[in-house]
C-alpha cells in the first residue's frame, strides 16, 4: 500500500478506540444540536432483502417532556444521507431532507398541540413541519422524490397522542420505483453505559450496566431504496459494496431581535459515518474540522493522522487497568475503517466482505481510503443475529454495515486490543454490559421504536 493509504488509515483506527457514539461529540456542533447528527445504520432489510434500509439520526438526548417547543428539525437545513458506491469519497447518491415549519400557535397558546392528536391533519396539532425529500446523483439534476410530506410530532405524551404508532404510520411515504420513507421521533436506538468517560467506567469498572440513552429520543430519517438505486452502475450483483455517511448542512443566520434569518451558502457542520469516531479519538482541537470535511479528504489530514497513529484511549486502558496497548502504529486496523476488508489489503481479516474494491466496475485507481459506514450488500441477512457481528463470525453485522442490535461499543473495546473473529480479549469479554437497547426494535420498516413518552427521571 502506499504511504497515503496506510497514514490515512490511522484516521480509521479511531473508530476502533471510541467508546461512545457522536451525541454532542464536537465543541461547535454540541452547541447546535438540532443538526448534530449521533448515529447512522445501514442493512439490508430483513424483511424485504431487494432493499436496504437507511437510519440516520440528530438532535440527541431528548427528554421526552421537554416542551413547550419540543425537538423541531432546524428549517432549511439540509440533512443528508450519502452513499459512495465508488470508493472515491464523494457521494453518487445523496439523500436530501429540507424542512419547513408551519406553527398555528401565534399569540393565543405556548401548547405544541391544544388537544388529542390522532391523525396528523387533526387541527388539534399547532405545530407541524413538512420536508421535500430528493435524490440528488452525480452528474444528474436533482429528483424530487417527495413534494411535500409531513414529519411526524414529536410525541408530547399520552394524553395528547394516545397511539403515536398510528401518527407514525401516517408519516411513512411511498416512494417512486420503490421503497419508503419518515421523517419521526423515535427512541434514540444507540445503547452504551455513557460513563466511560468517567476514567473508562470508574477506573475499575465500578461504573458499568447502565444504558444511559435508555429513555431519550433522537429525531430520526429512515429509508428503504432498492439495493439497484445504490449500487454502482444500478448492479448490485456486480458492485454489491456501498459507503454510507449522513451529513448536515446549514447557512448562517442573521440575527435581529426575535429573528433569525439563514443567509449566505451552506456549510457542513456535522457528518458522521462509523460510530465512535469523533467523540473520543480525535482531540478536541480537530473535532469541528472533522465535521467540516467531506470523506474524499480524510486522507489529507496530517494533524489527524498523527494523533491516531499512537491512539489514546488504549494508553488509558493500559494505564487504568494494566491491559497492555497493541503496537504502534495501528495499520492493522487500517481496513476495518479506511478501505473495508478484503484480501487485497492484506490485513488480518483476509476475507472479501465490504471494500468498494471488490465492485467489479469501479476504477482502482480513483479508490482512496475514507471514513465511511461501508456495507455489501449482498451478504445474506443472519437468521440469528449476532451482537458482536463479524467479531463473532456474524458477517452481516459491524463493520459489515451496522444493524440497529449490533453491540458497537463492545465489538470496539475488542478490536482496540487487536481482536479478530473467534479470536476475543477474554479480559473485554463483559464490555459495559449493555448489550441491548432498552427498547425492542421492530420487525417491518422503520424498525426503529417508538418515542419515549415518560419523563427520564421518573420510574417506570
Amino acid at each position: 500500500m502506499s504511504l497515503s493509504l496506510a497514514g490515512t488509515a490511522l484516521l480509521g483506527t479511531g473508530a476502533g478506540v471510541s467508546s461512545a457514539s457522536s451525541h454532542r461529540e464536537a465543541p461547535l456542533i454540541a452547541a447546535d444540536p438540532q443538526v448534530d447528527n449521533t448515529d447512522v445504520y445501514a442493512f439490508t432489510s430483513p424483511d424485504n432483502q431487494d432493499t436496504v434500509t437507511l437510519v440516520a439520526n440528530w438532535l440527541p438526548f431528548q427528554e421526552p417532556n421537554g416542551g413547550p417547543n419540543f425537538y423541531p428539525w432546524a428549517d432549511g437545513a439540509h440533512y443528508d444521507i450519502n452513499i459512495d458506491s465508488q470508493g472515491t469519497g464523494k457521494p453518487d447518491v445523496t439523500y436530501r431532507w429540507t424542512f419547513h415549519t408551519e406553527d398555528q400557535r401565534g399569540t393565543s397558546t405556548f401548547l405544541y398541540n391544544n388537544g388529542v392528536v390522532n391523525n396528523l391533519t387533526d387541527p388539534t396539532l399547532l405545530f407541524r413541519q413538512y420536508y421535500t425529500l430528493q435524490e440528488l446523483r452525480r452528474g444528474c439534476d436533482p429528483v424530487t422524490l417527495v413534494e411535500h410530506g409531513t414529519a411526524a410530532p414529536s410525541d408530547t405524551g399520552r394524553a395528547s397522542m394516545p397511539n403515536y404508532g398510528q401518527l407514525r404510520s401516517q408519516a411513512t411515504v411511498q416512494l417512486p420505483g420503490g421503497g419508503q420513507t419518515v421523517a419521526t421521533q423515535a427512541a434514540d436506538p444507540f445503547f452504551l453505559d455513557l460513563r466511560v468517560f468517567d476514567l473508562l467506567y470508574g477506573g475499575n469498572l465500578s461504573e458499568v450496566g447502565q444504558n444511559t440513552l435508555a429513555g431519550y429520543n433522537v429525531n430520526t430519517l429512515s429509508i428503504q431504496v432498492p439495493k439497484s438505486a445504490l449500487a454502482y452502475k444500478g448492479d448490485p450483483s456486480r458492485n454489491p459494496v456501498i459507503g454510507v455517511w449522513s451529513s448536515t448542512e446549514k447557512q448562517t443566520l442573521k440575527l435581529s431581535p426575535g429573528k433569525a434569518e439563514p443567509t449566505g451558502k451552506y456549510v457542513q457542520v456535522s457528518r458522521l459515518g462509523n460510530p465512535l469516531v469523533n467523540e473520543v479519538v480525535l482531540p478536541a482541537g480537530l473535532k469541528d474540522a472533522f465535521n467540516s470535511l467531506p470523506p474524499s479528504e480524510d486522507h489529507n489530514q496530517p494533524a489527524v493522522v498523527a494523533k491516531v497513529l499512537n491512539p489514546e484511549v488504549p494508553q488509558l486502558i493500559q494505564a487504568i487497568y494494566g491491559l497492555p496497548a497493541p503496537a504502534t502504529p495501528r495499520t492493522d486496523l487500517q481496513e476495518i475503517f479506511l478501505t473495508g476488508i478484503a484480501k487485497a489489503t492484506g490485513g488480518p481479516y483476509q476475507v472479501d466482505l465490504n471494500s468498494q474494491l471488490l465492485n467489479q466496475d469501479i476504477n482502482p485507481k480513483r479508490f482512496v481510503p475514507a471514513e465511511e459506514l461501508r456495507l455489501n450488500m449482498s451478504t445474506p441477512v443472519s437468521p440469528a443475529p449476532n451482537r458482536l457481528g463479524v467479531l463473532a463470525g456474524d458477517f452481516q453485522g459491524f463493520p459489515n454495515g451496522r444493524r440497529l442490535t449490533d453491540d458497537v461499543v463492545d465489538i470496539a473495546l475488542q478490536v482496540m486490543e487487536g481482536a479478530t473473529p473467534g479470536n476475543l480479549i477474554g479480559a473485554l469479554a463483559a464490555g459495559d454490559k449493555v448489550n441491548a437497547a432498552d427498547k425492542p426494535f421492530g420487525a417491518a420498516f422503520p424498525y426503529v421504536a417508538l418515542p419515549y413518552d415518560k419523563a427520564v427521571n421518573q420510574p417506570n
